[in-house]
């Protein structure tokens, strides 16, 4: 009895050039509305500024004019829990949609700690899932020292830890504090992994291609199309010129 809105990950065979761009990101956009709120201009874009936003709404919409107030949950993979995030916060800033939840797996820092402050208090109903040594949460880097202009992730963090007894392995959840860079949950952790990155509860979360990854609708929509860089485009209605030119790449 929800809206549940999915933005998948990184395609497997780019994961590692993306996590090479994030450790030179800095921030780089206000964000509107907020003083001293500055976000990762790519994430924000490749949600804003393509056809993927005025899709989502656009769906959001009719599903609640049909289904009346009915709840929204919205969760994301890696970049897609990046994007995921900023979804969440539009639909509740800038649509008065209340009571979202949010659920994002190795998703990386998005903005700094203005920022985060505000996201959390907006988006309370947030939980955000890092498994051991995940790379991508540690991106962009953390400064300790430049607490107000550095990267900052947003509360809540919960950390799956790997533990084996005898033949037997278990993911075991600890809930983290409230700060958004609790020390003692991933960041403590000082080697990080691609592989831990790839799969949560025991679930490998990235297709091996395109192909794999599909779209059902119904024969009142379009066919989408994919493009050359990986790209999916969809509208049941006619998209006018600002919304095809994209200002980005869509992650």
């Amino acid at each position: 009895n929800s809206i549940i809105i999915a933005f998948r990950g990184t395609q497997e065979h780019s994961i590692r050039n993306r996590i090479e761009d994030l450790f030179w990101k800095q921030l780089d956009l206000n964000y509107p509305g907020m003083p001293y709120a500055m976000v990762h201009h790519g994430c924000y874009s490749a949600y804003h500024y393509t056809t993927l936003r005025h899709g989502i709404l656009n769906a959001v919409q009719r599903a609640r004019e049909a289904y009346e107030n009915i709840h929204i949950f919205v969760t994301g993979h890696s970049m897609g829990g990046a994007l995921a995030s900023f979804c969440a916060l539009d639909l509740t800033i800038n649509h008065g949609i209340e009571d979202i939840q949010l659920v994002t797996f190795g998703q990386p820092r998005i903005g700094n700690a203005a920022f985060s402050n505000y996201f959390i208090r907006h988006v309370p109903h947030t939980v955000r899932v890092t498994h051991a040594n995940d790379i991508v949460p540690h991106l962009p880097p953390y400064y300790s020292r430049f607490q107000r202009k550095t990267y900052h992730h947003f509360a809540r963090e919960v950390w799956l830890q790997d533990i084996e007894v005898e033949s037997l392995a278990y993911s075991v959840e600890k809930i983290c504090d409230g700060s958004g860079e609790d020390p003692s949950c991933s960041r403590s952790v000082s080697v990080n992994s691609i592989s831990d990155h790839l799969k949560y509860y025991d679930i490998e979360l990235l297709a091996d291609s395109l192909e794999s990854c599909k779209i059902i609708m119904n024969n009142s929509t379009t066919q989408y199309h994919v493009d050359n860089s990986g790209n999916m485009m969809l509208s049941k209605h006619h998209l006018s010129t600002s919304f095809v030119e994209l200002n980005s790449p869509v992650l």
